[in-house]
């Protein structure tokens, strides 16, 4: 049963603010921070190196957290830890081989970072990129998805949920038809993880990249790469360094078995403990009870909003996130933000910079984006809804 005060009691800062931010970065549980603080103390009486040494067994702890999470198996080897999403998913697309020709394909929600890098590399290698239109709604087309595979394909870029409203594409489904013409999909779940169920052995993706911050309520500075065990050993990260390979001779080296070869050797102990503290706290929880608490308030909010006649909902797809987004007619999103900030609500706008071609598509400049996670309670969506009428 999900004790909502219990999870309140865990989370100072929801006691002091309507808290519906946790698409950006959320609120984590005091036993991350108190985690984090007891190893910095731990490091200024020792040392960076005898306090890390000294937690080897928790940090291969957070790797089998997330591969339960996630149902993956070998987290030894298909788990690789990283300090954000973007890190983890430009570290696999820039290892997959790309040749004049090749074609990328991207959807219409394809986030900023990832949509560069795609840019990036298909001018210095003359790779075509291709955009799969959305369907009526908003969803991936999946049939003008399969007139565009072909054998020159080798990578689809989907974004699970985008950062810009409550969509979520159809994963199995794009995964089966990229793979009858032998395509990678690399799965973004930067938004999804933490808040909505991503089982990797059902889904098949052959990579997923996500966040400790967002939905899983981790500290900033952390996130990971799932990568099928048998795919990652087949490839060359763009870039090594002790902790990704051996130095084996004057002439040599070999890289890392598996996911480690994406996992550089210096990084922040504290937050990667954080980062399992945060994983184990939703574990114990329950992922269930979880996705199904954030849903509901998702929902709730999305409708008490929609009945507002100042405000305009904008989320697509037939099945929704926790992201919950609108605008309030006659008022700039970011003046809604700031507005609504001076009352210590917490929302963020997302900019047609970040998802270009489906805000543009939509002729949106900017939307605000509210994303209530599980701790929040009905009583601070009510007077959330209420601040928004007043504008």
């Amino acid at each position: 049963m999900f004790d909502l005060e219990r999870v309140r009691e865990d989370t100072p800062g929801c006691r002091e603010t309507v808290f519906l931010d946790s698409a950006g970065s959320s609120l984590p549980p005091q036993v991350v921070v108190e985690t984090m603080v007891d190893h910095l103390r731990r490091e200024t009486q020792i040392g960076g190196y005898r306090a890390g040494s000294e937690r080897l067994d928790d940090l291969a702890e957070v790797k089998r957290s997330i591969a339960t999470l996630l149902n993956a198996a070998e987290p030894a080897t298909s788990i690789a830890l990283s300090d954000s999403a973007s890190r983890s998913w430009t570290d696999f697309f820039y290892a997959v081989p790309l040749h004049a020709g090749d074609r990328v394909l991207i959807s219409e929600v394809e986030y900023a970072s990832n949509a560069i890098a795609v840019l990036q590399r298909a001018r210095a290698t003359g790779a075509i990129v291709d955009v799969i239109p959305s369907d009526s709604t908003g969803q991936i087309d999946l049939t003008a998805l399969e007139s565009l595979l072909d054998d020159r394909v080798r990578l689809v870029s989907l974004v699970h949920a985008p950062t810009n409203g409550g969509l979520v594409n159809p994963v199995a489904e794009v995964v089966e038809l990229a793979h009858r013409v032998g395509a990678l999909v690399l799965l973004d779940a930067c938004q999804s993880v933490g808040q909505l169920p991503v089982d990797v052995a059902a889904l098949g993706v052959d990579a997923l990249s996500a966040t400790g911050r967002k939905w899983l309520r981790a500290p900033r500075g952390t996130g990971f790469l799932y990568v099928r065990a048998e795919l990652a050993a087949a490839l060359q990260p763009a870039t090594l360094d002790l902790g990704s390979a051996a130095w084996t001779a004057a002439d040599d080296y070999t890289v890392a078995a598996g996911a480690a070869r994406f996992e550089f050797w210096e990084h922040d102990v504290a937050a990667r403990l954080g980062f399992g503290a945060a994983l184990r706290y939703l574990l114990d929880l329950g992922p269930d009870t979880v996705y199904a608490q954030v849903a509901e308030r998702a929902d709730y909010l999305r409708t008490s909003l929609a009945e507002l006649p100042n405000v305009t909902p904008l989320d697509l797809g037939s099945h929704r996130s926790g992201i919950v987004s609108f605008t309030v007619a006659g008022v700039e999103p970011e003046n809604v933000r700031d507005r609504l900030a001076a009352d210590n609500m917490i929302v963020t706008v997302s900019h047609r910079s970040s998802t270009l071609l489906d805000m543009t598509a939509r002729g949106i400049s900017a939307l605000v984006r509210a994303s209530p996670h599980y701790f929040v309670s009905h009583d601070d969506l009510d007077s959330f809804v209420a601040a928004v009428a007043c504008l």
